[in-house]
């Protein structure tokens, strides 16, 4: 159908999560198939098939959204195109089977943004994400796209869009919350010939994807800020510093960077207000050091990335010695929206020191993992349960990490603590740029000590002795104690280490690198202890500490057990309890795999 001004007017719009999770498993051969489906039975004039962003709820992947009735469909594949075209498309029937779980209640069916998932969240940074196509910029400029840019260029000075950033209370999304508007103003007022807008896109919390996220399904927000900031603080050139292992995110960002340019909001002469920006992308090799912004800088500059000493900061000398913005993707994604809504606006979200909303990537023992972004002064519990679901299986509760390998462990009965940067900090974690890790009962604290320090210790640059030798002794403690060779002392020692570490290390790296086992020191200290002293692991997962026993009455005397077991520890008759020998157990778990009556346990 054609509208009036000669554009086509569809029926329905088919939305196809192309986000990374989503495009592994075959998101963009759907699309593929959707279309050729939708051409062979005549409705390419009625029916348009849009490839997203990240639709958030990546547990159900892949998803498609049909609009305009909003029809949530999970778990897609292949073969479940014909149906979705035939019946929905062509004859108006919903696919009741491929529905969300929670998108069909009693007879009634609700669209997406009904679903408990979506309808707690509260969408700035990820507005446009699954919503948009990110490779049309006429689809970004269609929902006030760039209007900010062009509101701030034309119509106020620089000093009143610092000012704007300022009052808004905005603070950094990519790790301590620095005031926003603060590190604009030490940029703009910092002497030199010439300036950088840096973007931080260096993701590498393991399970975090915030930031590729909202690079995937928005990239022209980003742009749009970076060149805000430009215009704020007297710079005609800007990075993205984004690592190499994130594809999706880089070409989507190249095809923004040219659209942008060939609309003339990038480049020279921006929008004919005498305002000229440029924007390169610069590819990391996935150092986690690189998301610190002098190692950054460093990488950038053609060198290895290691941090620099501080002072003098970026805002002062950063690239190439000169005044440098650097600011992470969350943070800039939230600018233009700020600018169209208003200071009042965004006040009125959050807290009162921690204004606006928080992007969470929610993920480990949790029913829907996905990206969440809330506003700040949500609990944890409203996050874990309201919106992720709660823990799977009918396990109970246990911790959750927050702030990544800098991160600390907040055990169930801080659920009811707000999230926001002073209430996570006196709770000894962080918020970070945002991952956000729960464990259930089946979870060792200790080993999740281990598992971070370990990712530390891969990760360290090496430049400073605190952190490249401080981590690793802790380390070796940490695997002695999971190993069952933990000693008196062992606790103190790693406390001791902590601390050092702490105060000593060069950069935000190895200074935040303890945390993790500071934390689980403090609010699990008895799992140390019985590790250490009872060589007992309370989670029953550390397998060197684990003792298979095989419960009498539960034992049929099958043999499969025992016909199983690759070291021949198990003994006993046919139709009698068989025994396992803790000697020579090398603690497999077959047993327990081959065991049809569930007679087999760890402790």
């Amino acid at each position: 159908m054609e509208g009036e001004n000669g554009m086509n007017l569809y029926r329905a719009h088919v939305l196809i999560c192309g986000g990374t999770g989503c495009h592994s498993s075959n998101s963009d051969k759907i699309r593929e198939k959707l279309e050729a489906k939708i051409k062979e039975k005549g409705l390419e004039n009625e029916v348009k098939v849009v490839m997203t962003g990240c639709f958030g709820l990546c547990e159900s992947g892949p998803n498609v959204v049909v609009y305009p009735e909003g029809v949530f469909y999970s778990h897609v594949k292949l073969s479940d195109v014909d149906e979705i075209v035939e019946e929905h498309l062509l004859k108006g029937r919903v696919v009741r089977r491929l529905l969300f779980k929670e998108a069909l209640e009693e007879d009634t069916i609700k669209s997406v943004n009904e679903v408990e998932f979506y309808k707690k969240q509260t969408r700035i940074a990820l507005k446009n994400c699954g919503v948009i196509d990110p490779e049309n910029i006429e689809e970004y400029i269609a929902l006030d796209g760039y209007q900010s840019l062009a509101k701030c260029i034309t119509q106020m000075s620089r000093e009143e869009v610092i000012k704007f950033v300022k009052d808004s209370g905005l603070r950094g999304r990519g790790g301590a919350g620095f005031p926003t508007g603060m590190k604009w103003e030490f940029t703009a007022k910092a002497s030199g010939d010439k300036k950088y807008v840096v973007c931080n896109a260096d993701e590498g919390d393991p399970g975090a994807f915030m930031d590729r996220s909202v690079l995937e399904g928005d990239p022209h927000a980003v742009l749009e800020a970076m060149a805000i900031a430009g215009y704020a603080v007297g710079s005609d050139q800007g990075y993205i510093y984004i690592r190499a292992e994130y594809p999706i995110a880089v070409k989507r960002l190249r095809i923004a960077i040219s659209q942008a340019k060939e609309y003339g909001l990038l480049g020279e002469n921006i929008l004919d207000s005498g305002f000229n920006f440029d924007i390169e992308i610069r590819l990391g090799a996935g150092a986690f050091v690189c998301g610190e912004e002098t190692a950054l800088i460093e990488s950038i500059e053609g060198k290895r990335g290691m941090p620099r000493n501080k002072p003098p900061f970026p805002a002062n000398e950063g690239l190439w010695g000169k005044p440098t913005l650097i600011n992470n993707v969350e943070t800039y994604a939230n600018i233009p929206v700020i600018f169209q809504r208003g200071i009042d606006w965004y006040r009125s979200i959050g807290t009162e020191k921690s204004p606006g909303t928080k992007v969470f990537a929610l993920g480990g023992k949790i029913e829907n993992t996905g990206l969440v972004e809330i506003p700040m002064g949500t609990t944890l519990r409203e996050i874990i349960y309201g919106i992720g679901g709660g823990i799977p299986n009918g396990k109970k509760f246990k911790a959750v990490q927050t702030g990544g390998p800098s991160g600390g462990c907040i055990p169930a009965e801080f659920l009811d603590t707000p999230v926001d940067y002073e209430s996570l900090t006196r709770l000894g974690s962080i918020m970070g740029s945002g991952g956000m890790i729960v464990m259930d009962e089946d979870n060792c604290m200790v080993d999740i000590a281990r598992f971070f320090l370990d990712f530390t210790v891969d990760e360290s640059c090496g430049k400073c002795t605190a952190c490249r030798i401080g981590t690793r002794r802790m380390l070796e403690i940490l695997e002695k104690i999971t190993s069952g060779k933990g000693e008196p002392g062992d606790i103190e020692k790693l406390e001791e280490l902590a601390e050092t570490i702490k105060d000593s290390a060069l950069c935000g790296l190895g200074q935040t690198a303890p945390n993790p086992v500071i934390s689980t020191l403090k609010y699990f200290r008895d799992e140390y202890e019985a590790h250490v002293n009872e060589k007992r692991c309370p989670a029953g997962h550390c397998r060197k500490l684990l003792t298979y026993v095989i419960l009498e009455d539960k034992c049929k005397g099958c043999g499969l057990c025992k016909r199983n077991c690759p070291n021949e520890a198990i003994t006993g008759e046919v139709r009698a309890a068989h025994k396992i020998d803790p000697e020579k157990c090398i603690k497999c778990g077959m047993c327990i795999e081959k065991c049809p009556f569930g007679a087999i346990v760890k402790r």
